[in-house]
């Protein structure tokens, strides 16, 4: 198990170390500094992509602000949210607790809310 956990930590580790600067909204990942943040994944209507929405308090005018985007203001895909509740843990969180959002009547997503260890 412990070399599971280990091998996984490298992969996320590898992962971001290729990946460009990522930010939500110009703000840098490595310079959002709160307790908590949130977030879901928002997927594509016409593609099977998947991008990121992360909270973590800040003032939003548009939803397409809350994405996770590279250095050329890119939408980054990931493969799930959880995929990206790894990548946070190289950014000094953890998964705190999960819940649902109802999207249409028929379907909920899950809202994972993280916390700085």
């Amino acid at each position: 198990m412990k070399k599971l956990i280990l091998a996984a930590t490298f992969v996320a580790c590898f992962g971001l170390s290729r990946a460009k600067a990522q930010n939500v909204n110009g703000v840098k990942l490595t310079d959002i500094h709160v307790d908590y943040i949130q977030i879901r994944a928002v997927k594509s209507f016409l593609a099977d992509k998947q991008w990121i929405a992360l909270e973590h308090g800040q003032k939003v005018g548009d939803y397409s602000e809350l994405y996770i985007r590279d250095d050329n203001d890119k939408k980054i895909e990931f493969n799930s949210a959880i995929d990206a509740v790894n990548k946070m843990k190289a950014y000094g969180y953890e998964l705190f607790s999960v819940y649902t959002e109802q999207v249409d009547q028929s379907s909920n997503r899950p809202v994972y809310v993280l916390k700085r260890k």
